[in-house]
């Protein structure tokens, strides 16, 4: 059964490590908390510099919706993520420093457990007319987005069921292709 996820139903969580607040926009297992996720959807905003969270196990896709980027520092390795909408993978559970570039930022996180029964993620930003698979995870970012009969604002969010559907994305969208256990549900 596809869902539809408002942005306007999400609340403002802080951080595990208490330096930002995030708004979850799906999990798997849904009632799963920030430490036995299999995988995780939110947007995240960042407003001071600072250390990101550390999560064990886990690896992270980020991308930059909002603000100027930032400078990270992951593993002691410099990533410089100033510009907006191209998804960037790294370690959840590698030391990661923040120093904002110009201001405050949003960024969309896709995170997974290694070894939790489920395959990486794919992220990818599009625009324009696209088919999505069953149980993909839509997320208009920057502009309106039709899929399975429903129009997104900016940063609403469909859960597809288990039928495929075709995207029109007149602004960036996020489609992440999300994989669950063969006996789990779609949505």
């Amino acid at each position: 059964m596809t869902r539809f996820l408002p942005a306007s139903a999400r609340t403002a969580v802080p951080w595990k490590n208490g330096g930002g607040v995030t708004r979850e926009i799906a999990a798997w297992p849904e009632d799963a908390d920030m430490d036995d996720f299999a995988w995780r959807v939110s947007l995240a905003e960042v407003g001071a510099d600072g250390p990101f969270s550390a999560f064990p196990d886990v690896d992270r896709t980020l991308t930059l919706v909002e603000g100027a980027g930032m400078d990270l520092t992951v593993g002691g390795a410099r990533q410089l993520v100033n510009t907006r909408y191209i998804p960037r993978d790294f370690r959840g559970d590698v030391p990661t420093d923040c120093r904002l570039l110009d201001g405050p930022v949003v960024n969309l996180n896709v995170m997974w457990r290694r070894g939790a029964g489920a395959t990486a993620p794919t992220v990818a930003v599009v625009r324009g007319r696209l088919r999505v698979c069953a149980g993909a995870l839509v997320v208009a970012l920057d502009g309106t987005a039709e899929v399975a009969g429903l129009t997104l604002e900016p940063y609403d969010a469909v859960r597809l069921g288990g039928e495929e559907a075709m995207l029109h994305a007149r602004g960036r969208t996020a489609v992440i292709g999300l994989s669950l256990p063969a006996d789990a549900p779609l949505a």
